[in-house]
Order: C-alpha cells, then sequence, then structure tokens
C-alpha cells in the first residue's frame, strides 16, 4: 500500500511540476527576449490587445491610400494559449463554444477520469483486495456509463451544428474577391470593380531584401506574415471570398475571421466573412502543406474606410460598380458595399494591372525544384 501511494505521489508531483514548467516557459522566453532587447516601459506588451485610437500608418505610393499599420495583440498570433481575439460575429459565436463549452467539459472528463484511475489503483490492486469481485452485471451502472455520454454528446452537438449552421448561411455579399494561390503567393480578384487583380508576396527582412525590394518593417506587420499588397475591404462589408488555384492545394486561412476554405485548383470553393466596422489589419497564413516554401504564403486583409475603398480601387486600376452593375460572372450584383465615393483630389491609376496580356503578374518568390 506504501508503495503504491508513493507511485501515486510522484506522479502527481511529475504532473504538477511539467504544469508549472509549462507556464514559465513564455514568461522565460518574454524575459529573455526584453533582456535581448530593451523597449520603453510604455512599449504594450505584443500578447494584450490595447486600444490604439490613432493606428501608425504605412507610407503609400502617390495616389494610393494610407496604409494603417497592424494594431499588436489583434488579427495576429500572441503569446498566450488561446484563440486569437475574434472580430466577427462566426468568430465570437465559436470563441464562445470553445471557451464555455468544449473547455470546461474537457476539464471535468479528464479530472474525473483521472479520479477513476487513482480509486482503481487504491482500492483494487491485489494487496488491498486480494480476492477479487466477480460481478459481471450492475443495471444502474450500465444505464449511468450508455445515459452520461450521451448527454455529453448531445450537449456538444446543439451548439456545434447551430455554429456551423451559422457559418454556411451566407448573407447577401457586398463584395466578391476571388483568392488564387500560387506557389508561393496569393493573387486576388475583385470582379465587382473591373476584375482588376494584385499580387501578394511576403515582405522580406532587411538583411535578406535584395535590389529594389522592399524590407518589412513593423509597421507592414510581423515577420513572416507582412506582405507588399493586402487584400482590401470596405469595413462592415459581408465579403465573398472565391477561392482556387493554379498549381496545388492551398488554404486560405484568417484566424480572427474564423475563416478557412482550401484552394484546390480546378474548383471553386466559397467561403464568407462580415468585415469589422472599423479599420484594421488582420493576417492568415496558407494551411495546406503545398511545397517547400509553404511557410512563406501569408495572408494580409486590410480593413478601410468606404471611401479609402474606392480610392484604393481606382489607384488600382478598376472602377466601382455603376447603374448597370458589375458584368463580370464571379461579381456580386449592386455590391452595396462598395458604392462609396473616391477621396477629393486627384487620384493615380495603374496603365495596366497585374494579371493581364500587358503585364504579367509578377513574384519576388524564387524557383524551387518541387518533390
Amino acid at each position: 500500500m506504501i508503495r503504491v501511494l508513493k507511485t501515486i505521489r510522484g506522479t502527481v508531483l511529475a504532473m504538477l511540476m511539467g504544469l508549472a514548467a509549462l507556464g514559465a516557459q513564455p514568461a522565460f522566453a518574454q524575459a529573455t527576449a526584453t533582456a535581448n532587447n530593451p523597449v520603453p516601459l510604455t512599449t504594450p506588451n505584443p500578447g494584450v490587445a490595447t486600444p490604439n485610437p490613432t493606428p501608425p500608418v504605412v507610407a503609400g505610393k502617390p495616389g494610393d491610400i494610407v496604409h494603417i499599420a497592424p494594431t499588436p495583440g489583434v488579427g495576429m498570433p500572441t503569446d498566450k494559449i488561446s484563440l486569437q481575439p475574434q472580430v466577427t460575429p462566426i468568430g465570437n459565436e465559436a470563441k464562445w463554444f470553445h471557451n464555455t463549452i468544449l473547455v470546461p467539459m474537457m476539464a471535468i472528463i479528464s479530472v474525473f477520469v483521472l479520479g477513476l484511475l487513482i480509486w482503481v489503483i487504491v482500492f483494487y490492486n491485489a494487496r488491498a483486495n486480494p480476492t477479487a469481485s466477480h460481478t459481471h452485471h450492475n443495471t444502474l451502472i450500465e444505464i449511468i456509463w450508455t445515459l452520461f455520454p450521451v448527454i455529453i454528446l448531445v450537449g456538444i452537438a446543439v451548439p456545434s451544428i447551430r455554429l456551423l449552421a451559422h457559418q454556411y448561411e451566407t448573407p447577401k455579399a457586398d463584395l466578391t474577391v476571388k483568392a488564387i494561390g500560387n506557389q508561393w503567393y496569393w493573387t486576388y480578384q475583385y470582379p465587382d470593380n473591373g476584375d482588376f487583380e494584385v499580387v501578394s508576396n511576403m515582405l522580406k527582412e532587411k538583411g535578406e531584401a535584395t535590389g529594389k525590394e522592399k524590407p518589412r518593417t513593423d509597421a507592414d506587420g510581423p515577420r513572416l506574415l507582412a506582405v507588399d499588397e493586402r487584400m482590401v475591404v470596405p469595413e462592415g462589408a459581408v465579403v465573398k471570398v472565391i477561392t482556387t488555384s493554379n498549381d496545388v492545394i492551398h488554404s486560405w486561412a484568417v484566424p480572427a475571421f474564423w475563416v478557412k476554405m482550401d484552394a484546390v485548383p480546378g474548383r471553386l470553393n466559397e467561403t464568407w466573412f462580415k468585415a469589422p466596422d472599423h479599420p484594421g489589419v488582420y493576417f492568415g497564413q496558407c494551411s495546406e502543406l503545398c511545397g517547400a516554401r509553404h511557410a512563406f504564403m501569408p495572408i494580409a486583409v486590410e480593413v478601410v474606410s468606404k471611401d479609402q475603398f474606392a480610392q484604393w480601387v481606382a489607384y488600382k486600376g478598376g472602377t466601382m460598380p455603376g447603374a448597370k452593375g458589375a458584368t463580370n460572372p464571379d461579381a456580386t450584383a449592386g455590391s452595396p458595399a462598395t458604392a462609396g465615393k473616391p477621396a477629393a483630389g486627384p487620384v493615380a491609376t495603374t496603365p495596366a494591372v497585374a494579371g493581364t496580356t500587358d503585364k504579367p503578374a509578377t513574384t519576388s518568390q524564387p524557383a524551387v525544384a518541387q518533390n
């Protein structure tokens, strides 16, 4: 009996030490980073979403809109062991389901099973109970172990099915964007706005950029997530995203929107999200293993005002929908959320857009042999 108790005590102590080490690891990493890169005391914690009424801006080209810098801790990975802060109604519902239903239920079941194991080890070992019971049937226990799992599954199924129904109940879209995966960059087409296209490549670090390549700055976004061309959408708009691929299977995912959809060659998949009602920048990554540089094709979505969206569309050589609507078959008829007026003043336009016969799409990604 004493040996069994010592074994249980050693197991519990090992578990506690492991949990303590797990909790101390982020703090140690943060302390080490602070020691190596001291920052002012007023610098916000990158893992905590802090209000930013006047976000910094990214200098744009003449005629382009003024791009805002991302808010630390919002729309990007944090140092917390939890979901990213959600900014869409679907994301908030999914976060509630995770935090209120799934996590407590998993914790209760884990503690209950651990208690049963300890009880069996202590009271039903050969030394404490030399004469084993030959009980092989108990109606009450059989009813309990059948009924309780059913109740648990129903408790999970009801909010889960409701969440799935809301995800696949697509409201009337205000804007359509076609996201095309390539090895290893994204292209975005706007069929509602003249079908122009932008090519989005990851920005390299200062020591890695060569020639005319723009190096990444903190105003562009975090390392491995900042891009040279963001997908721009108007605030408050319901955005329909059509995904496809030019080569292998990719996956377009933005965790803060609770959106993830595979981009399959020769196939059009569809998903949607409702853009927040305020400006911001939100990041994601390709979430399907797609080759040697899979980790280097990030996604950046910038939410701007309707007037700024109209200015950005004009700068890219596109047009806002008129009375006749868009003619592209992928376009959203009317596109009410994008009917803002361009900002005052002259707006430069590009003579040709990427992806046309006049000027082919370009990428900064080097060629890498595939296996």
